[in-house]
Formats: structure tokens, C-alpha cells, sequence
């Protein structure tokens, strides 16, 4: 049974749920209207681009199409690729009624909700402060806080006596451009257009085969771009508030393949630790990309580290928005790596400072930590110190001594530099039963932190290995301590804030694997277990995926002896066999689902290696041998493989639990002290454990996560009516006695759609007679009679009566300028004529 299915009842739900949402239909009348860009309540920037689908035998030159009654019929036509297509632009920011109609009114319609360019979409409130380089950077000063500015763009060329691009003056070109031949066949100059702006606040880039002598269309694109992107995205982990410079894009191999090439600032995790940021960076440049180049075949991710967590993170948590992925020197997600770097802190406390009369020998401080050696905890914390994203002074990627900085004692008003306070969207703040002195003089939470090691027995397996003593084991977790909100270290543990739980599983910074399925893996593995990107995280994100969904065919894992990243021919191989398995599942066009496709689809070149110099071997009996792993320091206190546990359930200490191991009495009586709430028990799911939903989104306030549900499609528009008076007669033709005149007028409905609560107005010489009259229903094509009457005696002259169909012109019609007639009369001594 999956654990995930065994969910405590007694959590307060965090995530706003969306209970069996119905998709809604799409329009049934032949119309259709699909917005390319994105989905059409995540536009961005003001600008999407637009199919409308017509019926068979519609003349497309007899579509009318709007936005909330802005005419932008002029926007679209049939496109040399044969479909009716526009990039529509000046969205206002909000939501967009776009409406397509045929000569006979019937139509489509969809709602497009435009969000601004500088972000948010759907990730929430943005930190402060901050900090733009637009003038650092030769853009001049930003045009608003958001630090946008226009995109500039530079030309780069690949000259027939060099192997690398260099400065092209369109104005100017030289005389030795080469030129490539990319993986469709097409043989273009190598000259490459690179693209530098600003959206979500983030510097990007775009680069891609680009003839400056020739138009580009997003429906015509030139022949130098296969429809394909490379993906880069960056390692590290920092909560930076300082607008930073993207990943370089002069890719000239994968350029010269046909590829395009794209990043973000915001798409380094050393430069943008919150994930969910990030996911709504890629969704939004690749909108971008769409309006301005066309539609992506698909896009392939790479990039190590903490490059590898946003890949790993926005695939499962808003799938679609990335087809495959080459996580590199991988980890899962933050939440569950940061464990070991806040652990590795603590344990380095305890062997240097606390206890180092007992722990001597290094293989049993390894031990103890689930590694070879303590040199993992030691690059952990002082080598790459990501122990310090938990600490709220650690500089903000700037300096700590900036004013706007938290520091407890002299600006504790200050902005905290950790991952939750960073993210504080997603988190939200601390309930105030958690408030601590400085929260309590705020008026005001912190960001929630699931960080937990309550009942966690740090160097379990060790201790039941006979790897360390039971003396070690003890004196360990009873003086380990824990971290409190603002990183000091405690001697109790810390307990994790339960709601943090609660959001981590629900919104996916956990990452479940559940929706990893969908997309191809291949994770390049260069061999370490001596600092911190261990072999043993390649092996945690198989086992997700095995228990989320019962199979790991979609993963493959490549490792090779070069420490840390793999060979460049490992590499090379890796991104073919991945162009070649999307390129399967494009050409697959069965209803089959996504993830059936993945597994179908994988090429045979794509299965678990290991590579000895350039020898691929796929024995796994000989490759376990040769690159052994080993755990994690919560793998290492009896931790499952999948390392997903934030905050464990907790069970009461029992000496059988240890056997063959056995403790004095005064050892057992010093365990129950440094556990007075009980030990992790993980037979049991953790505190608040739920499945992820995908496509949240925290625009709703602080922590509050809402799955988005279905994307908005199109509804049908009926036929509209064409309302008109077809006749008007006066009766009768003499006045006897006191008779009145009857005004009798035939009211049509000449078009094929119908309405409803048809007013009409009877007026004579401009004064109405009597109240409007209504016709509840006019089909198409049909007509009703109606009849007026006037007192004419001693009403002698000329008169006109006038007959007014939809006199408020309430009902939306064909043609409006036909519902009136008139007929003129005179009367002279009781005669009518």
C-alpha cells in the first residue's frame, strides 16, 4: 500500500481544496479557440497568441473576433501554416473576454486573464526589498520596481576559421560566416540572435539560429529552429534579493544542432531558492517564447545541484511545463536535502566542540552520519555552509551588514534571509502560540519552518551495526540539540512547525514523484560520497518514484567515476538518447496517457549504466561494486530510503526495539531523557503526510495554496438574432364614433439565432403608447404579430407612428441598425389617410 494513503483524519487541511472540479466543455458548435502561449488564465505581459478553429465551409474572411468589444479581427489570418491564427496584444490585467463569431453570430468565446510582466502569476507575493543591476548590466535605469526594462538583442556568428562565436554586426556582416546544418536537415548561416530582458524580476535569455536578412513569425519561424529548447537550470541554494545575471546561452553545440537555448536568472538556484518562483519564471518565458518565435515541439532540462532540484520540483509540481530532464550531481527537493545540512551543522557542534573525546575515529563519525566519512557534514557546512539558508542573518546573497538585513539584536525588523522567510508565500507565517519574544513585539510570525529532528535517533543503524557504542549512541542523542526559529543552537530538539508539515506534502515542496512519471529522466551521476552530492540521492529519487507510482521505467541512472559530473561524452550521450525518447512520445499519437507513452517510447540506449573511462557497462551487479552508496543522516537514524520524512510520529522508547544492542539502566534513563515525547517511528506516515496537488497557486495570501484545476477552454456562442419590424399598418381606414385607431406591426427574427424577452415600443409622434410589450421568445426565422391602439378623434394632421424592436438595445443582434420602421398618416374629418 502507498503510505500516502494513510492520511492522519486530524490535520486541519492547509492546501484550499478544488473537490472533483468539473472541466468545463468546450465549445460544441465547431468553433474552437485555443490560446498557444500558456494557459489562458496565466498570461503575462499583455500579449498572447491565438488559434481560432472555424467549422467547415466558414469563410475566414467573415470572422468578426474582440476583446470586450475591441475590434481585433485585423490581428488574424490564415497563416502559411494553413490555421487561423493572431497575436493579440494590449491585454488589459485582468481578466479578457475574447470572442470569435461566423457571419451568423455563432461563435466562441474564452476568458484571458493577463497578469503583469514583473509577476506574480500564481506565485504569490513577491520579497522585498528588491535590488535591480539593470544599470550594471548597460540597460540604464529600470522603468519600475519590478526592474523591467526593454530586451535588447545581439547577434553572435560562427566564422569559418574559429570554433567560437563571436561579436556580428548585422549592419556590417563579415565575409566569414559558416555555416550548420541542423537535426532536421536544414542548412542555415551560423549566425545566432541572442535575447537579454527582464520578466518576473529575473534577467533571461534566449538564443537561437537566427538570419537577420529574414522575417521571423511565431507561425512562420526560420528554418534554423528545429522547435526545440535546451533548458539550463543552476546549481547552489541562496535566498538572494539581488537581481542576478542568467546562465550563459552561447551554447554553440546544441545552437548549432538547431536548438534553441533559454534561462533565467530566476532558474539558478543559487540565485532564487523558492521553486516555486522558478516554475512561474520557466511558464513565463516560455509564453514569451511562444508570441515571439512559435509553439515548442518540447524542452529539455540540465543543470546540477540545486539545478536538479528546480528540475525535479517543477516537473512534478506543475507538470507540462518541462517534457524531459537531465538532473545532474541531483537531490530530490530542498526541504528534505536541507535536513542533512541543518543536521550535519549540529553533529559537527557535537564531535568538535561537544564530545570529541568519544568519537576519535572518523569512520565512526561517517558511520553516525550515514556516510564513509564526516567529510560530507563537513562540506555541508563548511565548505558550501548551505547550513546558513536556515539562518535569517545570513546576508540575503549580499552582505549582512546591509540596513534592511534581520539581525535579533539590532534591527530585528529587518527582512530574514532564510529559504521560508524567502518563500514566505508558500509558508506563511507562524500561528502565534509559536510567537517567540521578537515575533511577539512584531505583532507578527516568522516564516514556517518544518525543520524537525524530534525523536530522531541520530546513528541508529550505526548502533545496531556495532559500528559505534551504545555509550556513543547515547551521549549523541543527548546532546546533539536541535536550532531554534532564529538558528541559535538548543539543547532540546527542535520540534517543526505542524502546519509547515502540512504545506511541504500538500503543495509538493516535498516532492511525492507522483506526477514525475510524465516526463523522462535521465540522471547524470558523477561518483561522490565524500562531499555533499552523494551517490545515495539518485537512489532516494528511484525509490519515490517507485512508491508513488508502482515503477521506475522512466528513470535511468548514468553514473561515471569523474567526481561530480560526467564525462562530456556521458553527457553527450545522455542528451541524444533524451531528443531521441521525446521525439518517440511526440511521434506516439495514441490516447494512450502520457506516462504509458514515456515507458513505450524509451529508447534502448537508455537504461541504467555505469561508465568505467568511456566503457558503458550495464551490468548493475558490477556497477554496484564499483560505485557503492550509502545514506543520509536521516537514512542513518532509521529513515526510510525516500528520505521524505520532515517530522516523524512518535512511539514510546523499548529496549527490544535495540536488540541485540543493550543498555545500562543509567544509559536507558539518560535515552528516555533525551527523548521525553518518544522516537520517530517510520512505520507510520509522517505528521500531516498527504499527496501534492499540482498547479497551486498562492496568490490567495500568506500560505494559503490553491490547486488551480482545469485550464479555462472555450464555450460555444449561439446564432445571433437579426430582430427587425417587417411591417406596419394603420386600421381601420374611417374612425366611427369613438374608435380607436389599431397600429398592427409584424415583428421577424430574420437571422437563425433566437431570443428571448423581445421588448417592443409602439410610439406615436414620439410619445410611447403604454408600456413596452414583450415577446417571450423568437426563434430564428420567425415572426409575431403585435397590436397597438389610439385614440384618434379630433386628432386631425398629419401623424407618424413608429414601431421600435429592442428599444434599450438590450439583446446583441446581427445588425442593429434595422429595428425601427415607421408609417406616416394623416387624419381629416374621420378619414384615415
Amino acid at each position: 500500500m502507498k503510505r500516502s494513503a494513510l492520511l492522519p483524519a486530524i490535520v486541519a487541511l492547509v492546501i484550499a481544496a478544488v473537490a472533483d472540479a468539473p472541466r468545463l466543455a468546450r465549445a460544441a458548435n465547431g468553433f474552437d479557440i485555443k490560446v498557444l502561449s500558456n494557459r489562458a488564465d496565466l498570461i503575462s505581459g499583455g500579449d498572447a497568441l491565438v488559434e481560432i478553429v472555424l467549422p467547415a465551409g466558414v469563410d475566414p474572411t467573415s470572422v468578426r473576433v474582440d476583446v470586450d468589444g475591441r475590434d481585433v479581427t485585423a490581428a488574424f489570418a490564415v497563416r502559411p501554416n494553413g490555421r487561423y491564427m493572431g497575436l493579440i496584444t494590449a491585454l488589459a490585467e485582468r481578466s479578457n473576454v475574447l470572442t470569435a463569431r461566423g457571419p451568423d453570430g455563432a461563435g466562441a468565446s474564452i476568458t484571458i486573464t493577463s497578469h503583469p510582466i514583473g509577476g506574480p502569476v500564481f506565485a504569490g507575493f513577491q520579497v522585498q526589498p528588491w535590488i535591480c543591476n539593470t544599470v550594471a548590466n548597460g540597460f540604464g535605469p529600470p522603468l519600475d520596481a519590478q526592474c523591467n526594462v526593454p530586451p535588447k538583442y545581439e547577434f553572435f556568428y560562427h566564422s569559418t576559421s574559429s570554433s567560437s562565436l563571436q561579436a556580428y554586426n548585422p549592419g556590417n556582416p563579415p565575409s566569414d560566416v559558416s555555416t550548420t546544418t541542423t537535426d532536421q536537415g536544414r542548412t542555415v548561416p551560423f549566425i545566432v540572435r541572442r535575447e537579454t530582458g527582464v520578466l518576473d524580476r529575473g534577467w533571461y535569455s534566449i538564443a537561437v539560429l537566427f538570419d537577420p536578412t529574414q522575417p521571423w513569425e511565431p507561425w512562420t519561424p526560420q528554418a534554423g529552429w528545429n522547435g526545440k529548447i535546451s533548458w539550463t537550470f543552476g546549481g547552489s541554494s541562496t535566498s538572494d534579493h539581488y537581481q542576478r545575471n542568467p546562465p550563459d546561452v552561447l551554447n554553440a553545440e546544441r545552437l548549432g544542432a538547431g536548438f534553441m537555448v533559454a534561462a533565467s536568472s530566476l532558474n539558478t538556484h543559487g540565485q532564487n531558492n523558492n521553486d516555486v518562483v522558478s516554475s512561474e519564471t520557466v511558464m513565463m518565458l516560455k509564453e514569451r517564447i511562444i508570441e515571439q518565435y512559435g509553439e515548442i515541439r518540447y524542452v529539455i532540462g540540465d543543470g546540477c545541484s540545486g539545478g536538479s532540484i528546480l528540475q525535479h520540483m517543477l516537473a512534478n509540481a506543475y507538470p507540462g511545463l518541462i517534457d524531459g530532464i537531465q538532473p545532474s550531481c541531483s537531490y530530490a527537493d530542498s526541504r528534505t536535502t536541507g535536513l542533512e545540512s541543518v543536521d550535519c551543522s549540529l553533529f559537527l557542534r557535537y564531535f568538535r566542540n561537544t564530545s570529541p573525546h568519544l568519537w576519535p575515529i572518523e569512520t565512526q563519525r561517517g558511520a553516525a552520519t550515514g556516510h564513509p566519512s564526516e567529510s560530507t557534514c563537513i562540506a555541508w557546512v563548511d565548505v558550501f555552509a548551505f547550513d546558513q539558508t536556515a539562518n535569517p542573518s545570513n546576508g540575503c546573497g549580499g552582505s549582512a551588514s546591509e540596513p534592511w538585513v534581520y539581525h535579533a539584536d539590532t534591527n530585528p525588523e529587518g527582512e530574514r534571509c532564510t529559504s521560508v522567510d524567502y518563500a514566505i508565500a508558500v509558508w506563511g507565517r507562524r500561528d502565534p502560540d509559536l510567537w517567540g519574544p521578537i515575533e511577539q513585539q512584531l505583532g507578527r510570525g516568522f516564516g514556517r519552518n518544518p525543520y524537525s529532528n524530534e525523536g530522531v535517533q541520530y546513528g541508529l543503524h550505526a548502533l545496531i551495526s556495532g559500528e559505534i557504542l551504545p555509550e556513543q549512541f547515547v551521549d549523541l542523542n543527548e546532546k546533539i540539540g536541535g536550532r531554534d526559529i532564529d538558528y541559535n543552537w538548543i539543547p532540546q530538539r527542535t520540534s517543526g512547525d505542524r502546519t509547515a508539515s502540512a504545506i511541504a506534502y500538500g503543495t509538493g515542496r516535498v516532492n511525492d514523484a507522483s506526477r514525475l512519471d510524465r516526463v523522462p529522466i535521465i540522471d547524470l551521476r558523477g561518483h561522490d560520497n565524500e562531499e555533499i552530492h552523494t551517490d545515495v540521492n539518485s537512489y532516494i529519487m528511484r525509490q519515490r518514484l517507485l512508491e508513488a507510482n508502482g515503477h521506475a521505467d522512466n528513470h535511468v541512472i548514468f553514473i561515471s567515476q569523474a567526481p561530480l559530473v560526467v564525462l562530456p561524452s556521458v553527457a553527450a550521450e545522455a542528451f541524444g538518447l533524451m531528443d531521441q525518447w521525446l521525439a518517440n512520445i511526440e511521434a506516439d499519437t495514441s490516447n494512450d496517457p502520457r506516462e504509458v507513452k514515456v515507458v513505450r517510447n524509451k529508447p534502448a540506449g537508455a537504461v541504467d549504466s555505469c561508465y568505467i573511462g568511456t566503457e558503458k557497462v550495464t551490468d548493475q551487479s558490477k556497477c554496484r561494486l564499483l560505485f557503492p552508496y550509502f545514506g543520509t543522516t536521516r537514512i542513518a537514524a532509521g529513515g526510510p530510503m525516500v528520505n521524505d520524512v520532515m517530522k516523524c510520529e512518535l512511539k514510546p522508547l523499548n529496549r527490544l526495539d535495540y536488540l541485540p544492542v543493550t543498555f545500562t539502566d543509567e544509559q536507558w534513563r539518560r535515552l528516555q531523557t533525551a527523548f521525553p515525547t518518544g522516537v520517530c517511528d517510520f512505520n507510520r506516515p509522517p505528521v500531516n503526510d498527504r499527496p501534492s496537488a499540482e498547479w497551486v497557486t498562492f496568490m490567495d495570501g500568506l500560505g494559503v495554496g490553491r490547486p488551480l484545476g482545469p485550464p479555462p477552454v472555450a464555450t460555444a456562442i449561439a446564432p445571433l438574432p437579426d430582430l427587425t419590424v417587417t411591417s406596419v399598418t394603420v386600421s381601420p381606414t374611417k374612425l366611427t364614433g369613438g374608435d380607436p385607431l389599431t397600429f398592427t406591426a409584424v415583428i421577424s427574427n430574420i437571422a437563425a439565432g433566437a431570443a428571448s424577452n423581445v421588448a417592443v415600443r409602439f410610439l406615436v409622434d414620439g410619445t410611447p403608447l403604454g408600456a413596452d410589450q414583450v415577446i417571450g421568445d423568437l426563434a430564428g426565422g420567425a415572426s409575431r404579430t403585435l397590436t397597438a391602439q389610439w385614440a384618434g378623434t379630433a386628432q386631425n394632421g398629419p401623424h407618424t407612428v413608429e414601431v421600435r424592436v429592442d428599444p434599450a438595445n438590450r439583446i446583441a443582434e446581427l445588425n442593429e441598425a434595422n429595428n425601427t420602421r415607421t408609417k406616416t398618416f394623416a387624419i381629416q374629418g374621420g378619414k384615415i389617410q
